[in-house]
């Protein structure tokens, strides 16, 4: 029998976004806190990140058993709901391996608060902890002296405190170890469970078992006099550890990348927040007019073979796109029925004619779009490699929602200049004053407007294919610009769908800030605006998962092109299937 082909990265990254999702709502659910949510492989509570540093509980949506994502998810909500936060925090020790120790001793003693009512949790709970056992075992990570310390005391306080017995494949193995142990820990070993109903009860005697575990691994590490025997014990450590670092989760690797961001002090310290150093070179421009005619009508040409050459089923995709943006409309009445209300101008045919029926009438509902889609596309110059597929993609939805009705626009951001231009020779002039802000002048492209339909707008819309047009992107101006021209439209529902390959760059504003201004800005823009409701944005990762940027987001692999796979989930996004 021939084994099932390997999932692509594609393919990988669509479960990790449903597994995701799933999760996120069953912690809703069990919580009671709407705000709960998977972003960039994390979790948070509205722009909060909810950091998850229990081992057992660490895993990849994307590769890893379903049953293990739903276990890590009812153990995430009864640390939340069982957990004071800040009281842990207040608590928990400075030294690395007793920190560890302490986190997988409060996640251990929530996990036993699990409801009688629901005996699947504590199974679910149950089965993790030992299947990350056993891979920990595995693994070989417990033949140094540390990695069988520290996974000898996990087994004997889980096995305390959920009266369950050690794992049955290492008991022999950690028997030597666990009977040094028990001297030393026996009172707290007991304290933990006597007092597991009780966090501030509880924590002394965690403390005491992390402050004896620390104590043994720092005299091994001081005894360790030959180098090999270190690095031995160090992937021990680093992996229970979660790589010893407490404030940031490392993600795992999907297939698909994930942006890749982080804090901008500048932006965190500044007075007035994010500036702009100077907006004398920015320029908004019909996009159509940066191209000759003649260029353009060869690119409409060439846009157009490419389109043909995928096989898209337009029709369908337009059915599709009606199921989740229209709604029925009363449209007049159809006369004529055999039921319904009497149509008072066919009284007379009532008596001259006793048997005819068709004599009522019944409101009319055709399907009716109130919205309108704006696609803003990042126009940097890594999106040159990827153009083709994006631009039958964007010609396909363009197309597909003329059909229906549904008004939409097509926007593009770019600079003027590469690293900086005209507003950089400024900067220098003037003596570089420190935080200038965005340092490079932004140029906004309307591609179609919402004015002008498909066939008017096509030829347009093939000024995609002008390479030149592609330089640097500076995001979050770009999104406030896009969704204050959908706020211009009198359409009650909004959608700004954002393409891009890539996080905000601009060479100039990161040297002259740090590498993480324009992401931070981009942040602040969408929080701003989802807060407002006014406009959905959501975002569509190009060959990158943007999720750490839109709370809903698709990640699409364009390299081998495109399928009418594609297409559906594109429709879920737009209907309101967060993926992040």
């Amino acid at each position: 029998m021939s084994k099932a082909p390997a999932p692509n990265a594609q393919q990988q990254a669509r479960r990790q976004q449903r597994v995701e999702e799933l999760c996120a709502a069953t912690l809703r659910a069990l919580t009671g806190r709407p705000a709960l949510h998977y972003r960039g492989r994390r979790l948070y509570a509205g722009e909060r990140s909810v950091p998850v540093h229990a081992p057992h509980l660490r895993i990849d949506a994307g590769t890893d058993a379903f049953a293990d994502c739903r276990a890590a998810a009812d153990g995430i909500a009864l640390r939340l709901l069982h957990s004071d936060a800040a009281l842990h925090a207040r608590l928990a020790p400075a030294d690395p391996v007793e920190r560890l120790v302490f986190e997988l001793l409060e996640q251990l003693r929530v996990e036993t608060l699990a409801p009688a009512a629901m005996p699947g949790m504590a199974h679910n709970l149950q089965e993790r902890f030992v299947s990350w056992s056993r891979a920990f075992y595995r693994s070989g990570l417990t033949e140094g002296s540390v990695g069988i310390l520290l996974y000898t005391v996990a087994q004997m306080c889980w096995s305390r405190l959920t009266t369950r017995p050690v794992l049955e494949d290492t008991e022999d193995y950690i028997e030597s170890t666990r009977m040094g142990l028990v001297s030393a820990m026996g009172m707290s070993l007991a304290g933990i469970r006597r007092q597991r109903h009780d966090q501030a009860a509880f924590a002394p005697h965690a403390l005491e078992i992390a402050r004896i575990v620390g104590e043994r691994v720092r005299a091994e590490q001081a005894a360790a006099e030959d180098g090999e025997k270190a690095d031995q014990d160090e992937p021990a450590t680093r992996d229970f550890a979660l790589l010893l670092d407490f404030d940031d989760a490392g993600d795992g690797d999907n297939g698909i990348a994930a942006a890749t961001t982080g804090t901008s002090k500048v932006l965190a310290d500044a007075a007035l927040a994010y500036r702009v150093y100077t907006t004398r070179f920015d320029t908004e421009v019909a996009a159509g007019t940066l191209v000759r005619r003649a260029l353009l009508r060869e690119y409409r040409e060439r846009l157009d073979r490419c389109v043909a050459e995928q096989g898209l089923n337009l029709p369908r995709l337009a059915r599709q796109l009606a199921a989740v943006l229209t709604r029925p409309a009363r449209d007049g009445w159809r006369f004529g029925e055999e039921e319904g209300h009497i149509d008072g101008r066919r009284l007379a045919q009532v008596i001259s004619s006793p048997a005819e029926r068709r004599v009522f009438r019944q409101e009319r509902h055709l399907p009716q779009s109130d919205c309108i889609v704006g696609l803003l596309l990042d126009c940097s110059g890594s999106m040159k490699a990827h153009i083709e597929p994006v631009a039958v993609m964007i010609d396909t939805l363009l197309r597909a929602l003329d059909m229906i009705g549904v008004a939409t626009e097509l926007l593009g951001f770019t600079t003027g200049a590469w690293n900086g231009g005209r507003a950089y020779r400024d900067w220098m002039s003037r003596g570089r004053p420190s935080h200038p802000g965005r340092l490079n002048e932004v140029c906004h492209m309307v591609f179609k407007d919402a004015e002008r339909n498909w066939r008017r707008a096509r030829t347009d819309i093939a000024a995609l294919f002008k390479g030149d047009l592609f330089r640097e992107g500076i995001d979050g101006e770009a999104v406030d610009w896009a969704c204050n021209r959908l706020l211009a439209r009198p359409e009650a529902r909004r959608i700004l769908i954002v393409i891009s390959d890539g996080c905000p760059s601009d060479s100039a504003t990161g040297l002259a800030n740090d590498p993480f201004y324009l992401d931070n800005h981009l942040k602040d823009v969408v929080a701003r605006r989802s807060r407002e409701g006014a406009v959905e944005i959501l975002g569509l990762g190009v060959g990158l998962d943007l999720s750490p940027f839109y709370r809903r987001s698709l990640a699409a692999d364009l390299t081998r092109g495109l399928d009418n796979t594609l297409f559906p989930e594109i429709v879920q996004l737009i209907g309101g299937h967060a993926h992040r």
